[in-house]
Formats: C-alpha cells, structure tokens, sequence
C-alpha cells in the first residue's frame, strides 16, 4: 500500500540539512507504521501542503488558519491516500474556494518534519504529534475569486511573496516559507 508514499520520499532530492535528516526520518516512519497515512497514528502522520503562486510568481496565495491564529500555506492530513500532490490539490481547492489550481512539477518542492501542539479541533482533544509533510509547487489564477472554509480560515488572500514569511508568527516557519520561496525560483 505505501508504494507510492515510498517513492515520493525516495525520489526526493534534499536542498538542505533539515530536508536530509527529515527524509532520513520519513522513511524510517513509512516501513515502521502500516498506518503512517492515517491520523489514528497519534505519534505522526504524513501531510501535504502547497505554496501557491500566481502566473506571474510575484504573489503567494495564503489562508489565516483558525487553529493556529496565524496566515499560513493551504495544506492537509493524507487521510489514506498515498499521492501526496493529490492532497495537496485537494486541500488548495478546499480551503481557497480557487478551481483553476495546477501542479508545476510532479515533484514535490520541499520536505519537513513539523511539531503540531496540542489542541481542541471541533471540540475534541488533539494531542501533540508530528506532521510528515510533504509541499508541492501550485499555480492558481489570481483572478480567481478567494472564499474562506470557515471551519478551518477565517481569511484568504495574495501577499507579495517576499512578505509571506513575515506574515506567520511562528518562527520555525517563517523558516519554511523563506525556503519555499526559494524553492520556488522567485
């Protein structure tokens, strides 16, 4: 079942560091736990995330994450399925209301391991773990109109890309975002 989970994370040329030791991680986790892809693990569990650009790569497209109280990427849980990107297409749709969203590579752009802290989604009790997280490389239409998912944001717009990892407050992803901004080849 987590073959195609295997390749993704084994394909994966790390740009840093962090991004070997979190890959190193990531595969040890895969033969490890049959339930990786799933949040029944309460030790972790893989995530897609994206950073979405505009056609032009000036602007970033960015939700405020009612959880966290912070502007954030558009991202989800797996929740069983293997094809990361797919996830990462689906959260991006969901949680912008923007259809027209494309992949710009297969590949993904960037890996990291992420502390999650606890906390109370939908009233129940969610204790701290880690997120396995994957991020791919979208493209949306910034003409598109933006709606929020009002039981995860409260706000979605387009910030200039070199704002965006100011726009967080967690400094371990101001981190992040800087390195997707790399990535992204602004």
């Amino acid at each position: 079942m987590k073959q195609i989970l295997l390749n993704i994370i084994k394909g994966y040329k790390p740009g840093n560091e962090q991004e070997e030791a979190d890959k190193e991680i990531m595969l040890e986790f895969i033969k490890a736990y049959d339930n990786c892809l799933l949040r029944e693990n309460k030790i972790a569990h893989f995530t897609a995330s994206s950073w979405i650009v505009n056609e032009d790569r000036t602007k970033v497209l960015m939700i405020y994450h009612n959880i966290y109280k912070n502007w954030a990427w558009t991202g989800g849980h797996a929740d069983g399925e293997e094809d990361l990107q797919k996830v990462a297409l689906r959260e991006a749709g969901e949680e912008t209301g923007v259809s027209n969203i494309r992949a710009l590579s297969h590949e993904p752009i960037s890996l990291e391991n992420l502390c999650v802290d606890c906390h109370y989604k939908n009233g129940v009790f969610v204790p701290s773990h880690l997120h396995f997280n994957v991020t791919y490389l979208l493209q949306a239409d910034e003409k598109e109109q933006v709606r929020i998912k009002a039981d995860e944001n409260s706000g979605v717009r387009w910030v200039d890309w070199q704002q965006a990892p100011s726009m967080t407050k967690e400094e371990c992803m101001k981190e992040v975002y800087s390195k997707l901004n790399s990535s992204a080849h602004f």
